[in-house]
């Protein structure tokens, strides 16, 4: 049998899909497309900082050409040394990486004719650098502003401010139980170590979550979302998330 697990007055109604991943800078478009395919984002904040992973940068591709990428950069200091959790990770020097941020996406996609959408958007982010010292602030909030472009209405949550237990398996499973969620929406890297049992000791199935390999997803995993977002403009991006969303193969009971 799981274990109980606290229940929280944010909660988002049952039933739907749960996805569970670090706070990602502008993140990649398979990650996009697999949390605007969610019903709820859980914050995975209270884990270890890495900093060769996407939680304080991310990696811009021209419009003209996909190939031509530089890294965006919050420059991060972490207070407990390699042990920091994510949510603990300070900013360093604020300003100059806000001018840093704003500079660097109007160099990439500021002749975009759908740029002036996202800079209106981008202003809350900018802001942020005045108001917060915490690197996991600035990246929830820059994938906020893209779901919210695309129209996504799920909840967000944070697992820092939920109670789970600390096998990886167990955890993530105990995390999506408290969404009250049908399913674990689950990535191909996670796929390749999740434990299902503790799923199922909850009644959740894992769905795995795939994307395209060709076109606009070529560079999916390699490059921001923003730039396909400055390709397509936010209805046509978010139909194409849609369809991804709808192309996947369904539950599955990994051992």
């Amino acid at each position: 049998m799981a274990s109980p697990v606290a229940s929280s007055p944010d909660l988002p109604l049952p039933g739907g899909l749960c996805a569970i991943h670090q706070p990602n800078l502008f993140p990649r478009l398979t990650t996009l497309a697999k949390l605007f395919a969610a019903d709820c984002w859980i914050v995975l904040d209270d884990v270890q900082f890495t900093r060769r992973d996407y939680q304080h940068r991310t990696r811009l591709a021209s419009l003209p050409d996909a190939q031509d990428r530089r890294w965006l950069t919050i420059p991060t200091h972490l207070p407990h040394g390699r042990r920091t959790a994510i949510r603990d990770a300070l900013i360093v020097e604020p300003l100059r990486s806000r001018r840093r941020t704003a500079q660097m996406l109007q160099q990439y996609y500021g002749a975009s004719p759908h740029w002036p959408a996202f800079q209106q958007a981008l202003t809350s982010l900018l802001d942020l650098f005045d108001t917060t010292e915490k690197t996991a602030d600035l990246a929830e909030a820059s994938t906020r502003i893209l779901l919210n472009l695309l129209g996504w209405t799920g909840c967000v949550l944070r697992s820092s401010r939920l109670h789970a237990r600390m096998g990886r398996s167990e955890r993530l499973a105990d995390l999506a139980a408290l969404t009250g969620a049908r399913s674990y929406l689950c990535g191909t890297g996670g796929m390749s170590y999740l434990n299902t049992a503790p799923f199922r000791a909850h009644g959740l199935t894992v769905t795995p979550f795939t994307t395209p390999a060709a076109g606009l997803w070529q560079t999916g995993r390699e490059a921001s979302a923003v730039r396909a977002l400055m390709q397509l403009g936010c209805k046509p991006l978010a139909a194409t998330l849609r369809a991804a969303a709808a192309g996947q193969s369904g539950p599955q009971h990994a051992p």
